[in-house]
């Protein structure tokens, strides 16, 4: 499954890594896979490093990673394929070898065992977004009920349906309203808006802008680790989208 958003900020990096948490709590073998150059899932999720780059997925073989993942352990497992300072060059890459080249490289890490794969996405359409969707089997767009949010999404969307005619098996999960500010009348309004614009294509659930959230990514924890009483809604909001995810996914 890849997270993508055209814009930055919309909490992509936050619902990848509770995707990931939530995922091996229930007892899967999950891996992430993260093309953001920032590496913020990379900082949270340091200490489940598998030690392969992000990188190589788009120049090494699918043999050299097969070879280095190796014959996993039973029962749950949470492994992390890095962002790395590589990853900035990858536009110079031939797009077609590049694509072609991740999307076997997924394809073995989906071989050596691994139950679900999540892919967070640079804020940005270049070769390693295009390759994710070209790869993935499910995406979805957190959105902020913002201005330039809503015209990132726009665009997301474009380009979707445009992967799709390539990629057949690609399913469009929705968008999930993310960092919305009720408090805020314009969040308010243009969370209406975008609700009414694509009824069919908004996820029925809400994250709220919460502190909570931002303070488990920073301190390598889901939020419901996060001893706080404010941090109980936040909790219960990602959890809800992971198993919304999980459930539309079909993975028992």
């Amino acid at each position: 499954m890849a997270v993508a958003q055209q814009k930055g900020g919309d909490g992509k990096t936050a619902s990848v890594v509770h995707f990931a948490f939530d995922f091996f709590e229930r007892g899967h073998r999950v891996a992430v896979v993260d093309l953001d150059t920032q590496g913020n899932a990379s900082h949270t999720l340091e200490q489940f490093a598998s030690g392969y780059a992000a990188s190589a997925m788009f120049s090494e073989s699918a043999d050299k990673l097969s070879a280095h993942f190796g014959e996993l352990s039973e029962g749950p497992l949470l492994s992390l394929i890095a962002a790395d300072k590589d990853l900035a060059n990858m536009e110079e890459l031939d797009f077609d070898e590049a694509k072609e080249c991740f999307k076997s490289n997924i394809e073995a890490l989906a071989k050596s065992g691994y139950d679900i794969i999540l892919i967070d996405n640079a804020p940005s359409l270049g070769t390693t977004l295009a390759a994710s969707l070209y790869a993935a089997d499910s995406v979805i767009s957190p959105i902020k009920p913002e201005y330039y949010s809503i015209m990132g999404i726009k665009k997301m969307l474009t380009v979707i349906a445009n992967v799709r005619k390539t990629n057949t098996k690609l399913q469009f999960m929705g968008m999930v309203p993310s960092m919305v500010d009720m408090r805020n009348p314009s969040h308010v309004q243009n969370l209406a808006e975008l609700q009414e614009a694509y009824p069919k294509l908004m996820i029925p659930l809400t994250i709220g802008l919460r502190s909570s959230i931002a303070d488990a990514l920073a301190d390598q924890m889901p939020v419901w680790q996060i001893k706080k009483t404010s941090a109980r809604k936040a909790a219960q909001e990602m959890r809800a989208l992971a198993a919304y995810a999980i459930e539309k996914m079909e993975i028992k």
